[in-house]
C-alpha cells in the first residue's frame, strides 16, 4: 500500500501570506525578546527616587512585566508558527484515502 499517493488532477494552491509571516517572526522573536531586556537593565538607570527599598521593588515589578512580555511574546510566535504551518499543510498536495470497504455497501439499509 502506497501511503502517500497523490490525488490526480489537483493543482496547488499558491503561497501567500503565510510564507510572508513565517519568514518574519525570527525577527519579531529576537525583537521581542531584546528590546524587553534593554529596557529592564535601563529601568535600573532610570529608577533613582525613593528609598533603596522602593526602587528595588520598582525595578524588580518592572523585570516581572519584561519576563512577562517576552514570554507573551514567545507565546504569540509559536502560535503563529503552528497556523502557518498548517496553513501551509492545507495548501499542499491532496492525497487519496485509503478505500474501506463496507459490507452493506451494494445493499444500504433504508
Amino acid at each position: 500500500m502506497n501511503w502517500l499517493t497523490k490525488l490526480p488532477g489537483f493543482q496547488r494552491t499558491p503561497h501567500g501570506f503565510e510564507w510572508r509571516l513565517l519568514r518574519m517572526l525570527p525577527n519579531v522573536a529576537l525583537a521581542g525578546t531584546v528590546l524587553p531586556v534593554l529596557m529592564a537593565v535601563l529601568a535600573r538607570y532610570l529608577y533613582t527616587k525613593g528609598s533603596p527599598a522602593e526602587i528595588e521593588r520598582h525595578i524588580q515589578t518592572f523585570d516581572f512585566v519584561m519576563i512577562g512580555l517576552v514570554i507573551f511574546v514567545w507565546t504569540t510566535v509559536l502560535t503563529l508558527v503552528i497556523g502557518c504551518v498548517i496553513v501551509w499543510l492545507m495548501k499542499g498536495p491532496a492525497y487519496v484515502a485509503d478505500g474501506y470497504e463496507v459490507s452493506h455497501s451494494d445493499k444500504p439499509k433504508v
